[in-house]
């Protein structure tokens, strides 16, 4: 019996225990109940505005979970307040510069490019329809002369058009499959094939091939004398070639629109020539026909340009990105977006790299002699300004980043600038090899062109020999727009990402050999050199 007493007096203290922890819980509840009813009333109470900041401070803070390795101790609060106010003073990321630029540039050189195209095809529409129809009138003077060059004038002419395009497409394949040979080659065969030229429009023995036979030597010898001068360079030069190129084998249309360049620079050509034949019965024909050449270099040179900049958008945007850029909407831009850079490039381009063979000569000539001294810092002080607001490597620029000429140009070089690489950019002979490229093609064209007019009808041997060496020098360009402009990417997009991996040692170790003097390079620089005067 007592033990059954005590076994109950046990079960009447557990479930009193059972009771109390109810009513504790249910107390709890009651109060949890009264706290939200407190303050479901004072929102509702409040202006929304002030709800929202209500329901916001009434959430509790959640710490965020840390992962604390293995034997080490925890953070302490002051720890992580110090973590977290480095990560709030931590720099802000640089935001990569677009690639997808709709503005178009330099829209003033766009205007006057297109209005300078509309008023050149009507004139050269006008000059062919003056040509036929001076041809339908028969027995007129007129329509004799203009038959003449129909038939002794033109075919020259035209055979020689279709050579150039053959030469571009043979130069651009041979510097891509043989870099290093074809740097030599480029080189010696301009000496020889301008000096061929120029003996042969000698031995015609007539007075208007002789002043430029004699032209031609003269340019050999310098040719001659300029591959002397850089043979030092040509290993480099055909490394360059050969890593630059090495992104065109992943684009297999790469060559469109160079060759769309080609198809429609021969088809202007072949009008341009009827309009010519046309001109010669017009007033004043010598400032026309003169005014139609300039136009065809101009028009020319923007087609190679528009070559450049999809070419430069392509391989910039490999080097830079590492995308496959659509070449069809690179193309588009160059003739679109881009032109009025092109046009504005193509006009003073030609005339920098002029000034700057110029200011190399004075240079290195300028001795002792007091006006060659003056005349080589004059000059030394212009390249400097010009180097700086317009120079070939802006097209880089122009095509990834649709910044205008000057814009770019300046910010190219002041990626040279930052890596050191003026002198080596100064040194560089790759355009140098292009144009030569160009001079050689109009070589071969005159030593065709030449042999046939004067086998056939020996008065227009001038006139010929001198329009199929334009034209050969400007086809060839066009079909070499594509490895110029892969070097031109190579350096650039060295400069502004010298870590990247698609590089290698070659410009470092060069730039190496150029400030440890073991390389011995003669640029032009950008600044006189400060020769003390006794």
């Amino acid at each position: 019996m007592g033990v059954m007493e005590e076994k109950g007096g046990d079960r009447k203290i557990e479930e009193g225990q059972e009771m109390d922890a109810v009513k504790a819980v249910e107390g709890e509840k009651k109060e949890v109940e009264v706290v939200v009813e407190a303050s479901q009333s004072l929102a509702q109470s409040q202006p929304p505005a002030e709800r929202s900041v209500t329901r916001l401070q009434a959430q509790h803070p959640v710490t965020p979970i840390q992962v604390v390795p293995h034997g080490a101790s925890p953070p302490t609060a002051g720890g992580a307040a110090a973590a977290a106010f480095q990560q709030t003073r931590a720099p802000p990321q640089v935001a990569l510069a677009s690639l997808n630029s709709r503005a178009y540039t330099n829209r003033i050189s766009l205007a006057l490019f297109v209005l300078h195209l509309v008023v050149v095809a009507a004139a050269v529409c006008f000059f062919v329809f003056k040509a036929v129809q001076g041809v339908v009138d028969v027995g007129s003077d007129t329509a004799r002369k203009e038959k003449r060059g129909l038939k002794f004038w033109l075919p020259p002419i035209e055979c020689s058009a279709v050579l150039s395009m053959i030469l571009a497409f043979a130069w651009q394949k041979a510097v891509r499959l043989w870099p290093g040979v074809m740097v030599h080659f480029v080189l010696w065969s301009t000496f020889g094939f301008t000096m061929s030229a120029g003996i042969l429009l000698l031995c015609f023995s007539l007075p208007s091939t002789a002043g430029m036979g004699v032209a031609l030597i003269g340019f050999s010898i310098g040719t001659g004398l300029y591959a002397c001068w850089v043979t030092r360079r040509i290993g480099f030069t055909a490394r360059v070639f050969h890593l630059a190129l090495l992104p065109a084998a992943k684009f297999r249309h790469l060559n469109g629109p160079t060759y769309l360049m080609l198809a429609a620079g021969f088809l202007w050509i072949s009008l341009w020539c009827l309009a010519v034949i046309g001109a010669l019965n017009f007033y004043y024909p010598p400032l026309t026909i003169i005014a139609l050449v300039v136009s065809l270099a101009w028009t020319a040179e923007v087609m190679r340009n528009v070559a450049n900049l999809t070419v430069s958008r392509v391989i910039a945007l490999y080097y830079l990105r590492g995308m496959q850029s659509d070449i069809n909407f690179s193309f588009q831009r160059a003739i679109s977006i881009n032109l009025g850079s092109a046009s504005l490039g193509s006009f003073f381009v030609p005339s920098i790299e002029a000034l700057r063979i110029i200011a190399r000569g004075l240079n290195l000539l300028e001795g002792e002699d007091e006006f060659l001294f003056s005349c080589a810092h004059c000059c030394l002080h212009v390249m400097e300004s010009i180097f700086r607001n317009g120079n070939s490597w802006a097209f880089v620029h122009i095509a990834a980043y649709g910044k205008g000429f000057v814009e770019a140009s300046r910010s190219t070089w002041g990626l040279f600038e930052r890596q050191r690489m003026e002198e080596l950019a100064d040194s560089d002979i790759t355009s140098a090899i292009c144009f030569l490229s160009g001079v050689c093609s109009g070589a071969i064209c005159v030593i065709f062109a030449a042999s046939w007019t004067f086998s056939s009808y020996r008065k227009y041997t001038a006139t010929v020999s001198l329009l199929v060496f334009f034209v050969g020098y400007l086809m060839t360009r066009i079909g070499m727009a594509l490895p110029h402009a892969c070097v031109a990417c190579y350096y650039v997009c060295y400069a502004e990402n010298p870590g990247s991996r698609l590089f290698d040692s070659t410009i470092p170790d060069r730039l190496k050999m150029i400030e440890t003097g073991r390389e011995a390079v003669v640029s032009t620089p950008r600044f006189p050199r400060r020769v003390p005067r006794t």
